[in-house]
């Protein structure tokens, strides 16, 4: 069992690995973390840890003496967490590689990560600046017909991607080749994909990439099928990956 022992980083969000999310930081537990990340070396990977917050949301009050709220909240790394921060976080997320971190005037970050590897999340501590964990890594395992469950879903995917940006609009493949790797094409259907914090996160903790592709499949039609009943849909911006405040 090979573990880790990195910053986390909680959202409201599923990164997955080998896609690429950019971070809008501004609160102070999270400036520290980048503070320390940008103390590594620019030839070593700056790495920390993305897990998705339960119920997509923080689940705790942050202020004491609630419902009062003139109280001052508390700004601790776990603020919002609760009294077992890890009660409030999905137990697999993905190791976060930060290929570029710029501080703005005000000491906010703009932050592009990059998602390399799965973790179990083990444990967490609280007593620093900001959340650090014990993670252990996840090997990706094939499983049985991946490989042409993968076709099934780049079929499915194209058409669930003409009838969400619509005919005559400009879909994600427009100009270029989708993969042909099995764990590749489930990790980018499942990030491109507009489905639910809870959907996404089932996707990413699929014990093998076969199990993936094969709810990928199903969820991929069944969406399809809804949207075809539709008249009209705007959201050809649901095709764009939005920036994640944090």
């Amino acid at each position: 069992m090979t573990t880790a022992h990195l910053p986390l980083f909680p959202l409201n969000a599923v990164l997955f690995p080998g896609l690429v999310l950019p971070l809008n930081v501004f609160e102070e537990r999270y400036r520290a973390m980048m503070r320390e990340l940008l103390k590594t070396d620019e030839d070593e990977p700056r790495r920390f840890a993305v897990v998705a917050i339960r119920d997509g949301r923080e689940v705790a009050a942050t202020a004491p003496g609630m419902p009062d709220r003139t109280a001052l909240p508390d700004k601790g790394p776990a603020a919002g967490f609760g009294p077992d921060p890890i009660q409030a976080f999905h137990r697999v997320g993905c190791v976060a590689d930060a290929a570029s971190v710029r501080e703005r005037s005000d000491g906010s970050f703009e932050v592009m990560v990059t998602g390399t590897t799965r973790v179990k999340l083990l444990s967490v501590d609280a007593s620093g600046p900001f959340l650090t964990a014990e993670l252990e890594e996840l090997d990706e395992r094939e499983g049985d017909g991946a490989g042409a469950l993968a076709e099934g879903v780049l079929r499915a995917f194209r058409s669930y991607q003409k009838r969400l940006a619509g005919a005559r609009e400009r879909t994600l493949t427009t100009g270029a080749e989708l993969p042909d790797d099995p764990s590749v094409v489930s990790y980018l259907v499942a990030a491109a994909a507009v489905l639910d914090i809870p959907s996404k996160q089932r996707l990413l903790q699929a014990p093998d990439t076969a199990t993936r592709l094969r709810e990928e499949l199903t969820l991929l039609r069944a969406e399809t099928a809804v949207l075809r009943h539709l008249p009209s849909l705007p959201a050809v911006d649901l095709t764009r990956t939005p920036t994640s405040p944090n």
